[in-house]
């Protein structure tokens, strides 16, 4: 083969006395031996090839250890193609015997982008996604090199966070475009265990040290985040919450006040919405705003929404019996009385806060704290979904009033979204699936970025998963949450899907537009002070430990019954 049939690399001279007299020259020989054909095309097609594999070839670079040659022909690694005057990157997806061909092992690759050839050292610089050339059968097929993957994998000078290391390379920087990432919206996914919790702080924390000066709100219905980001961000529980009720709209309202179904409801609904218009326009700001609707976050009084359904009661032309009015008038009681709603529900919540409130849980301004965690695990289970609703919708409805100001972009980041976004077999018709869908598919116009991590995509609302611009995937055991997730990543990922089931432990592929090329990733280890309160619990040690058993009861029984920490 001649020159350049080499890929622009001459064979280095010296047999093996002369690697014997000089271990320069051994070093030198591997290094230049990599930069040899390894396979050649067999097949083309439009995503991607079949190639033959020198069996020969794979086993010299193997045994060299060169560093500066990706781990070449595994599942997984990198091969190029030269096309012109430039190269082709493509994946393998997988491998198997066939001696029908030279070399006996056949490989299908999936193509990723194309770059051109440095003329000096013949690496692939200016790499790009797509493919405009294809390569003709018989093609040879090299090895990537490091330094490709390096050219290949840097942020290009755009902004970018590092949150762990290509694999199988051991040097290699992986990063995130942070606006790609975040302006089209993302999803961490992985199976309970995987360490998707502390990969989820892990992101977090590298975006707040990016931008002290970001907006980012995360929905936490477990309460595992307050402690990562305690030092880094606000945390908000019903403790210091503070949300008023009058910031619902009319069909949340309904929600929280309402019981009944069919014709019943819709006659409480009915009633419910011109005792609610009656309320609001009894505060002064109505004069002041003049059209006032059923949804206009304007405050009013609790005991004035209850004194109309009274009154209205009491007329003999109401045309139906006092039964709608006695419904609404017992459950609006209950929310008054009942400790567990008083974070939403307090008399304390009637003045006009909204502005103080949305500056606190949007972070405007943030003062170098820049999240705020949310905790929804002292809400009420079935309030929670409407609590989830109402912070969802004043972020989308903000961003829809903000537009005549300076843009300052929100990320929403909602832990266990299979919960507010269910697919149609689990939907339970509650407003927060109706808001986070129409985020998904609007919100980036208007500068919301979201982000959905679940263990259940495939219990996620169809179409909102194929909204998120970036997957990052960690091991999932379900095979339906596995052909769930390979439906809505792109073609040139395909061959990283198939290790998803093998993933270890806190690693992950990203693919989208987040990333230069579909990777498979092994997270950075995260300071245990900036970890989320998520371990599994340690059976072994915590069964062979005794005592101060009564005293733990009792105060666990005494915030039960108090229905606070």
């Amino acid at each position: 083969m001649n020159q350049m049939d080499m890929g622009g690399f001459g064979a280095v001279p010296g047999g093996a006395g002369a690697q014997a007299a000089n271990p320069q020259a051994t070093a030198s020989q591997a290094r230049s031996s990599a930069r040899e054909p390894i396979g050649y095309i067999v097949e083309i097609g439009g995503s991607g090839s079949r190639i033959a594999f020198d069996l020969g070839r794979l086993t010299d670079i193997a045994q060299e250890e060169d560093p500066s040659v990706s781990i070449s022909g595994q599942v997984g690694s990198q091969v190029k193609v030269r096309v012109g005057n430039g190269w082709l990157l493509a994946s393998v997806r997988n491998q198997k015997q066939d001696g029908s061909v030279s070399g006996g092992i056949v490989a299908d690759v999936d193509f990723l982008g194309e770059g051109e050839e440095e003329r000096l050292t013949g690496r692939i610089h200016g790499f790009r996604r797509g493919v405009t050339a294809y390569p003709i059968p018989g093609a040879p097929v090299y090895p990537a090199t490091s330094q490709d993957l390096q050219q290949i994998y840097s942020s290009d000078g755009r902004a970018s966070i590092g949150i762990g290391k290509v694999f199988p390379t051991k040097d290699i920087r992986a990063g995130l475009y942070v606006d790609a990432l975040l302006g089209k919206h993302f999803a961490l996914l992985g199976s309970t265990g995987t360490g998707k919790s502390t990969s989820a702080a892990l992101i977090l924390h590298r975006i707040c040290e990016h931008a002290p000066e970001g907006h980012i709100i995360m929905v936490d219905p477990h309460g595992e985040y307050s402690a990562a980001f305690r030092n880094s961000g606000i945390i908000l529980d019903v403790s210091n919450l503070q949300m008023p009720y009058w910031l619902m709209n009319f069909e949340e309202h309904c929600e929280i006040l309402l019981s009944t179904t069919g014709d019943e409801r819709q006659l409480d609904s009915e009633i419910l919405g011109r005792a609610l218009l009656e309320a609001r326009s009894k505060n002064r700001l109505a004069e002041k705003l003049g059209k006032l609707t059923v949804d206009s976050p304007v405050p009013y009084l609790l005991s004035d929404l209850s004194n109309i359904l009274n009154n209205a009661m009491g007329k003999l032309d109401k045309g139906h019996s006092s039964a709608p009015y006695m419904r609404i008038k017992n459950r609006l009681d209950e929310l008054k009385t009942d400790p567990r709603y008083q974070f939403m529900f307090s008399g304390m919540l009637v003045g006009d806060t909204m502005t103080d409130f949305i500056g606190k849980i949007f972070r405007l301004p943030s003062r170098g704290r820049p999240i705020s965690i949310i905790d929804v695990s002292g809400v009420p289970t079935e309030i929670t979904s409407t609590v989830v609703a109402v912070l969802s919708r004043l972020v989308f409805d903000f961003a829809v009033w903000a537009r005549d100001e300076q843009t300052r972009p929100i990320l929403l980041v909602c832990e266990e979204a299979h919960r507010y976004v269910p697919n149609e077999r689990n939907a339970d018709g509650s407003s927060v699936g109706r808001i986070l869908s129409r985020i998904a598919k609007e919100g980036r116009k208007y500068g919301i970025s979201l982000g959905l991590i679940t263990q259940r995509p495939s219990d996620l609302a169809e179409g909102v998963l194929s909204q998120c611009g970036t997957i990052i995937s960690m091991r999932l055991n379900n095979d339906r949450d596995q052909a769930f997730v390979r439906a809505a990543m792109p073609e040139g990922a395909r061959g990283f899907l198939d290790s998803i089931p093998a993933l270890r432990n806190r690693e992950c592929i990203i693919c989208g537009e987040g990333t230069a090329i579909p990777m498979r990733v092994r997270f950075d280890d995260l300071e245990e002070y900036k970890r989320p309160a998520s371990a599994d619990p340690s059976f072994t040690d915590l069964w062979s430990q005794a005592g101060g058993e009564e005293e733990m009861v009792a105060r666990t029984v005494q915030r039960w019954r108090a229905q606070g920490r």
